[in-house]
């Protein structure tokens, strides 16, 4: 059975930041790219950053220089680490794995978290 389950959510200011985890489990990890969503309100959902199997990694443009990506093999977990937060930032933020086609695509993901809140206030 695969489960993705997410953690690091909460209550920041603008300015601060938050580290989201990502556990996987009943994939074989180190072989799987790992995707990061989000979802803010009466919006759809919005790719954010993507890291691969091999490491390499992909932002959406809104926001390069402030979220980074990154995975342990070890732990069979990924990571996104958010800085300078800024009050747009709020949604769920969900990770995925096992993509079909397009990173860009939230239907292209066979997998999810069940979602972590995210909010910044000014």
């Amino acid at each position: 059975q695969v489960q993705l389950v997410e953690s690091g959510g909460g209550l920041v200011q603008a300015g601060d930041s938050l580290r989201l985890s990502c556990v996987v489990s009943g994939l074989t990890f180190s072989t799987k790219s790992v995707g990061w969503f989000r979802q803010a309100p009466g919006k759809g959902r919005e790719f954010v950053a993507l890291i691969g199997y091999s490491g390499s990694t992909y932002y959406a443009d809104s926001v390069k220089g402030r979220l980074t990506v990154s995975r342990d093999n070890a732990r069979n977990t990924a990571y996104l680490q958010m800085n300078i937060l800024r009050p747009e930032d709020t949604a769920v933020y969900y990770c995925a794995s096992q993509l079909r086609g397009s990173m860009y695509d939230s239907a292209q993901w066979r997998y999810w978290g069940q979602g972590a809140q995210v909010t910044v206030s000014s």
